[in-house]
């Protein structure tokens, strides 16, 4: 009797515990299994191996590399490699993967990785074993012997993910740490492992560095067991594991797992039993996408509604108006349109463009409600205000900036800048070759650089390609649209920007002169233009804050001692770079934005305005009507001469036209008619084949006037072209936008969007017959919330539900500065947008740019100019 009762307490306790665990999403788990695009799945988890490798030629560790995965709707994990350091920062050293092999038939993914610095080859091996994955890093040699008590398996996750979660390392508790709060302990500095190029992230000069010490070490880490969609462990099989946190030497740094390679041996080093958890039936909930702004009356009005495969779609959606006592009255149940599979998600299309009426509306799919949104005729009114008044004038260098009682940046750079030394590499690209092309020797201060400009994004450099699109931009702003909007005070003598304080002066006209005053400093110091001025040193580069702290503001003296100042020069190499490299096709560029700015700037700054004309006028004749053939090998070396040619062609073509509306003389129309049928074998079909950049159509459209007929009728084609082109997108993707990779100025990014809708708004103008101004609307709505992922718009401070947390230069505050667009959606390869929300430090999905925000502002403006017509 007793032996009977006792199993059926026992019983019963298992059905409890069973019950219990279902309920809260802790159940019996599935296994993974390897597709063929080697990513280990179920339900609610993938696990990509080496989907995305490190980009050893750019940015180096991006966070979207080697051993990554998504967890229930959320990518938490990232960075599963050998590594070099216990928390790798982004320009540290990072491998090379090759030899990627997919074992379907073994359920199992392999990889090599390869450190040329130190001739050293490790392989990962990960195979999927019960409800969990085996991690596997073997060697065929020893670690050499540089790299003992270094090299280390590292795998990362995303802290914002772990906010308010707790950990266990071998039954001992601990919280999941929201800021950074160590430990660390100084080593001397000749243990560091170098960083790219051999530069180091080291604070001024010090002797020793910073390195983060283990939250907690163990054999099995299991993270978030009181959330079971985010919850994992990581057991090690070969030795102890640690937990540290590497916010402690870069914000933007994850949270860590690393067990050491051991000294002196080979075959297995490192083996991990990886387990997350998976919910019994997850399915992701619906997302309702819309214009976060609202729609103008007369427009098409679509929401695009993105479920999870394992979810049964309903037929209908419907359309609630809020009214003034704040009951909803249902307006429209409209059926909803299948339009099938796209990357890893089913859509659905919910058309309403029948109601009109002014009012405050919110979209309901079964049990999932929309944000409110708006329909009325002024909802794009002021929607590029923010980027007008706040964004851009927080950009501005060489400036001190005031908002109200905020100070966004003392005057930073006013000892700008030193010539650059030959043969030199260094972060984003910057590049020096065997000479400076300047009178100035390495290391020269350079006078009349500390004017204008603004910072490239969220660093804090002056790019030159950048300042020519910014200037275009908003001289199309002013010259098509008259934008007379004032709400900045720009004080040129004292150096000083008040935001919110109007001075009389169209804010477009000073934003102009600004970006003008940079490039033409340039043309005065060097008599052409320059790839562009930024800080030389790592721990400048990266630095986040007051831009009035990157240097001391005082010109470089070699005759003085570091950190030592005499009143009026420094000791200190703090001064930014010059980067005086010579492309003509830069020269091209930059005339061509000085062309368009001497028309604006006609009798706001008459003297500025006729020396950018002279200046665009002595590059045509210089680079144009009597240039060499086009020298490859200084411009861009790693394209063909013919790609190169296209591109050259169609920027003769707009400096050209720049010309030609600065001074309607007709050498410059019939020098297009000569070249005319070189630049339309470069145009190709539509706008997006043209070869030399789409942003160039907008530029043909405008000399339209001044040519024949058969030159309008050749963009008559582009246009009919570009409208198959258009009308087939639909069938690409629910959104009817071209999409891609994403990231910064890939194809999908925010900033091609832009582009690309600017082209339809302008080919509405000049062919309305054939290019419906729906398509440049529907670019401007996917920026502003119509798009996969999320429902967010893209411009912080624009529409119900924008941007909060953007990579600008406050990002270490997990905010953002009103008005900034970010890229937007990346693809996380090989099917899953991501933009992250509660992480700003992903900079191919947040970081703001000053040509992408100026672009915004002139296709948000024109948008609404066109449905008031």
């Amino acid at each position: 009797m007793y032996n009977t009762s006792h199993k059926l307490k026992k019983i019963l306790h298992v059905v409890v515990a069973l019950a219990l665990s279902t309920a809260f999403g802790y159940s019996q788990q599935s296994a993974f299994q390897l597709n063929d695009l080697g990513v280990f799945k179920k339900r609610g988890v993938d696990l990509m191996i080496y989907n995305d490798s490190y980009n050893a030629g750019g940015f180096f560790d991006e966070k979207v590399n080697g051993i990554e995965m998504i967890q229930h709707g959320v990518r938490t994990v990232t960075g599963g490699a050998v590594r070099l350091s216990p928390t790798p920062e982004q320009w540290d050293l990072v491998p090379t993967a090759s030899d990627r092999t997919i074992d379907a038939k073994g359920n199992s993914v392999s990889v090599s990785l390869y450190y040329k610095e130190y001739d050293f080859t490790s392989k990962i091996k990960v195979e999927g074993k019960g409800n969990g994955c085996l991690i596997t890093v073997t060697l065929d040699k020893p670690l050499p012997a540089k790299l003992a008590g270094k090299a280390g398996m590292n795998i990362e996750f995303l802290p914002a993910t772990y906010f308010k979660k707790t950990y266990l390392m071998d039954q001992k508790t601990g919280i999941c740490p929201v800021v950074a709060a160590g430990p660390t302990v100084a080593d001397a500095f000749s243990e560091k492992i170098p960083q790219f190029n051999n530069l180091l992230t080291n604070e001024r000069f010090g002797d020793t560095y910073a390195k983060v010490v283990p939250l907690a070490s163990g054999k099995k880490l299991t993270l978030s067991p009181d959330d079971p969609k985010s919850l994992v462990s990581v057991e090690s099989l070969t030795g102890q594991i640690s937990l540290l946190d590497g916010r402690n030497l870069a914000p933007n740094g994850w949270y860590v797992v690393r067990e050491l390679i051991p000294a002196g041996k080979t075959g297995t080093v490192v083996q991990w039993m990886f387990t997350p958890n998976s919910i019994a039936n997850w399915v992701k909930e619906p997302v309702i996408s819309h214009s976060q702004v609202g729609y103008y009356p007369d427009q098409q009005k679509v929401a695009v509604i993105e479920i999870d495969p394992n979810d049964k779609a309903l037929a209908t959606a419907s359309l609630y108006r809020m009214n003034e006592n704040g009951t909803q009255e249902k307006v429209l149940d409209g059926k909803l349109a299948n339009w099938g599979k796209f990357m890893r998600y089913n859509y659905l299309r919910f058309d309403f463009s029948s109601v009109k009426e002014t009012g405050i509306y919110q979209i309901k799919y079964g049990n999932v409600s929309s944000d409110p949104f708006p329909i009325g005729k002024d909802v794009y009114a002021n929607i590029w205000h923010p980027t007008l008044d706040t964004w851009l004038p927080v950009q501005m260098d060489h400036m001190f900036v005031k908002e109200a009682y905020r100070v966004w940046h003392g005057n930073p750079h006013q000892d700008d800048a030193l010539q650059a030394p030959t043969d030199t590499l260094i972060h984003d690209g910057y590049r020096m070759g065997h000479t400076t092309e300047t009178k100035y020797k390495p290391y020269e201060h350079i006078p009349g650089l500390n004017i204008g400009g603004w910072f490239d994004a969220g660093d804090f450099d002056i790019q030159t390609g950048s300042h020519n699109t910014v200037v275009g931009y908003l001289v199309s702003a002013w010259e098509d649209l008259k934008l007379n909007h004032d709400e900045t005070m720009v004080d040129k003598e004292r150096k000083y920007v008040a935001i919110h304080h109007p001075d009389g002066v169209p804010d477009l006209l000073q934003q102009i002169e600004h970006g003008t005053l940079a490039l033409m400093a340039q043309f005065r110091a060097f008599g052409h233009s320059i790839r562009g001025i930024v800080q030389p040193h790592l721990w400048q580069y990266d630095m986040i804050g007051d831009a009035g702290n990157l240097t001391d503001g005082l010109v470089y003296n070699p005759n003085l001692k570091p950190f030592q100042k005499d009143g009026f020069t420094s000791g200190t190499m703090d001064d930014r770079w010059a980067f005086t490299s010579h492309s003509p096709m830069g020269d091209v560029g930059s005339a061509t934005a000085l062309a368009a700015a001497s028309r604006a700037l006609k009798s706001y700054n008459n003297r500025l305005s006729a020396e950018c004309l002279a200046t665009a006028q002595k590059v045509w004749i210089d680079n144009v009507l009597n240039k060499q053939e086009t020298p490859v090998e200084n411009d861009m070396p790693d394209f063909s001469p013919a790609f190169m040619r296209s591109m050259s062609v169609g920027q003769e073509a707009t400096l050209t036209i720049e010309l030609l509306l600065a001074t309607k003389d007709k050498k410059y129309s019939d020098f297009l008619a000569k070249i005319w049928p070189e630049v339309k074998k470069s145009l190709g079909g539509g706008q997006q084949s043209m070869s030399f950049g789409a942003s160039s159509l907008r530029t043909l459209l405008k000399a339209i006037p001044f040519m024949g007929e058969e030159y309008k009728n050749d963009l008559r084609t582009i246009a009919q072209n570009t409208k198959r082109e258009l009308d087939a997108l639909i069938d690409k993707n629910p959104y009817g936008v071209p999409l891609g990779q994403g990231g910064f100025y890939s194809p999908g990014s925010n900033f091609s969007i832009v582009d690309w809708s600017l082209n339809n708004a302008k080919l509405y103008e000049y062919f309305p017959d054939i290019i419906s101004r729906e398509y440049a609307i529907r670019g401007l709505n996917y920026i502003l919330g119509c798009h996969p992922a999320s429902s967010i718009s893209f411009v912080s401070g624009v529409g119900v539900n924008s941007k909060r947390v953007t990579y600008g230069n406050n990002r270490a505050d997990f905010t953002s500065i009103p008005g900034g667009m970010v890229p937007g959606n990346y693809l996380i390869k090989p099917d899953f947008y991501e933009n992250k929300e509660d992480w700003p430090f992903i900079w191919y999905e947040n970081e703001v740019v000053v040509d992408g925000c100026a672009g915004y502002i002139y296709l948000a403006a024109l948008v609404d100019h066109l449905l008031q017509k």
